[in-house]
């Protein structure tokens, strides 16, 4: 009897302090409150640890390093001069966006925009990769254009022929799906709902769901059955009772569930990842520079097992796309499935070889190191919401198709239906702000005349929203006229080009990084630091594209602790 009495007091003590420590947790170091309490009050998420790792992504402990062109610069262009950057932690897609992934993301479109409504068959047509960029006119690539995105014996290989404006768009739709699964998963709305709910009137958008959630799936969420449930948010999460009532439950960011968005990596972060100094590292000093993304300054192998082996495929020379067939040759001949080659210190997939890869940023010449030396990007425009009359945000509905015609002409969609309706943020927000001073800051200290602070109002300062519509850069870098195609009054397509001979680079606002070395190029294109840009809207077959997202909280997911612990 004295033993059972002894583990029942234990028992009720350990207990204690298990509701004592909970107590503590849940209660306001600001007012003694409790968090949580079933009668009301703060809600918060308190038991949050770290975010989570999402689907397809490798995380990548940030740090400081040399960005740029550490070898000989035999090109002469020093467009990527060496810089000291940090690098805040985040994520990286393993290996670039395949065939596969893509073909979800159209499959999923058709699906709920149905291609029989010619207002929807747009949305479907801009998101199709330009399988033409395989054509060759002095070369048979045809079963290429009619097999490479679809055909089976391709799944895996690197999707092509994707511009960077539908690059960004995958991501969106990649952050909203892996999301609206997410709350399926912890039952904050009905399991299968993706599948059974969604429609081109009903669609769920993260921001959306975040701002205004009872707009999600076209305003169904919250609509009752028969029996007063909720048809969507009916998970156990989904709803709470109060007093006598049934309350709508939402993921909103104080959850910390949903995830940040998958976007396009910027060029540092793209750059470090595929340095992986991490595994060149001697304590706290660097034990050399890498040339390539793996360790050493040799294109091979020097692994005993497979000493003489390719680290990535790649043009060895003028007519050579492989090598001599056999043991030697890199194993491809245009692009290869992803993760045939060993991955880098980061355990990231072709960072070299197989495609060159569409990054964040627009380009130009000059990385400017001297106003910002942290998370370094160049491209931000900010927006904000729209107001509506009831003065809360507005979704775009279907009836808001806004559709924008590329310069060679493509159709693709802004938004999606129920995506939140943005503006560029005007003076309300900039007035007396020093760190940004308007929306657009593409061309921010670019030592271009837009680049001032007055620019706008100085060319005419009585237009509504502070002046002209900004100019092209080229006025500064003399690029030619972006292209425009555009329908006459008797509808006949007029295609208008600038056939200046005169014009001397091709930088605008609208052009594009891109990184790494790929199947069409040679090994000095390898070199992480190496840098080249395209106009967003041009597709071709050696440019692909993976996915990032940034890190929230803690710099490293492992806890700083002492290495060396003196002997007393």
């Amino acid at each position: 009897m004295k033993t059972t009495t002894i583990k029942t007091l234990a028992a009720l003590t350990l207990g204690a302090l298990v509701v004592t420590s909970c107590a503590k947790n849940n209660t306001s170091r600001a007012t003694g409150w409790s968090i949580n309490a079933k009668k009301g009050g703060f809600q918060y998420n308190v038991d949050f640890e770290e975010q989570e790792t999402a689907p397809g992504l490798v995380f990548i402990e940030g740090g400081t390093f040399t960005k740029g062109q550490v070898q000989d610069d035999v090109m002469h262009d020093w467009n990527n001069t060496p810089t000291q950057q940090h690098v805040m932690s985040f994520y990286m897609d393993e290996t670039e966006v395949t065939n596969l992934m893509y073909l979800e993301y159209l499959d999923w479109l058709r699906a709920v925009f149905p291609q029989d409504e010619l207002r929807y068959r747009q949305i479907y047509q801009g998101a199709l990769p330009d399988t033409l960029v395989w054509r060759n006119t002095l070369g048979y690539v045809e079963e290429l254009t009619t097999n490479y995105l679809r055909h089976p014996a391709y799944a895996e290989y690197p999707v092509v022929g994707v511009n960077w404006l539908q690059a960004v768009q995958f991501a969106e739709w990649r952050t909203n799906r892996v999301n609206e699964f997410l709350l399926e998963r912890e039952s904050y709305v009905r399991k299968d709902v993706r599948y059974e709910a969604v429609d081109a009137n009903s669609t769920f958008s993260t921001d959306a769901y975040l701002k205004r959630p009872e707009t999600t799936y076209g305003g169904k969420i919250d609509s009752l059955d028969g029996n007063s449930t909720p048809l969507i948010n009916s998970g156990k999460r989904g709803t709470m009772q109060r007093d006598t009532a049934t309350v709508n439950v939402y993921a909103g960011v104080e959850k910390g569930l949903l995830l940040p968005s998958y976007r396009l990596p910027t060029e540092t972060e793209w750059e470090y990842a595929a340095l992986a100094l991490v595994g060149d590292r001697e304590y706290n000093t660097y034990r050399g520079k890498k040339k390539y993304p793996w360790s050493g300054e040799y294109t091979r192998s020097s692994e005993r097992r497979s000493e003489g082996d390719q680290l990535a495929n790649f043009k060895f020379g003028k007519g050579d796309y492989g090598g001599i067939a056999g043991w030697s040759d890199d194993g491809a001949d245009i692009t290869i499935q992803v993760k045939s080659y060993p991955p880098n210190d980061f355990g990231l997939y072709d960072m070299a070889g197989n495609v060159a890869e569409w990054v964040g940023d627009v380009y130009r010449p000059i990385i400017d190191d001297e106003f910002n030396d942290f998370n370094y990007y160049r491209g931000n425009i900010y927006y904000k919401s729209t107001i509506g009359e009831d003065g809360k945000a507005e979704i775009i509905s279907q009836d808001l198709l806004v559709y924008d015609t590329l310069p060679n002409g493509r159709i693709l969609l802004k938004k999606l239906p129920g995506d939140l309706n943005q503006v560029a943020i005007d003076e309300e927000e900039t007035f007396l702000r020093q760190n940004f001073s308007e929306s657009d800051n593409r061309n921010f200290r670019d030592g271009d005349r837009e680049s001032t602070r007055r620019f706008r109002d100085r060319q005419n300062p009585n237009e509504a929203g502070g002046g002209t519509k900004k100019t092209e850069t080229s006025m500064m870098y003399d690029a030619p006229v972006t292209a425009k195609v555009t329908v006459d009054q008797e509808g006949n397509v007029v295609r208008q080009i600038d056939k200046s001979a005169k014009r001397t680079t091709l930088i605008t606002d609208e052009v594009r990084v891109y990184k790494g070395g790929s199947w069409k190029d040679r090994a000095y294109w390898l070199d992480p630091a190496q840098r080249r840009y395209l106009p967003q809207y041009i597709a071709t077959d050696y440019i692909g594209f993976r996915c990032a997202m940034s890190r929230l909280g803690s710099k490293s997911r492992i806890k700083k602790t002492a290495r060396h612990k003196r002997a007393r």
